[in-house]
């Protein structure tokens, strides 16, 4: 039997990294700045949490529109009615945005 202790770590994987260089506004670097300041963070860690959060917004979308696509697909191969399926899949898309 597993040690509870053992199942509940953290399990970071060290990534390779790239340094980039990218041109903000200074207005709009100087409110970051102030952001970090509030969240006890460093500047480096705010930018990559607002990237990490945009990243799994889009690739959530891009996974979601591929699923519905793959719907699509497979009520086209059943359903011969162009209308329902289209009903079927905004009925999917309100449910989803919910």
């Amino acid at each position: 039997m597993k040690n509870p202790d053992e199942e509940l770590q953290l399990q970071l994987h060290p990534r390779e990294k790239e340094t980039v260089s990218v041109e903000i506004p200074k207005d709009t670097l100087d409110s970051l700045k102030k952001v970090a300041d509030r969240q006890d963070m460093s500047l480096q860690a705010l930018l990559k949490f607002y990237i990490g959060q945009g990243l799994r917004q889009d690739l959530s979308k891009l996974f979601s529109s591929r699923v519905l696509e793959a719907t699509a697909e497979v009520l086209a191969r059943h359903i011969q009615s162009e209308e329902v399926i289209s009903t079927i899949i905004q009925e999917i898309q309100a449910e989803t945005n919910r």
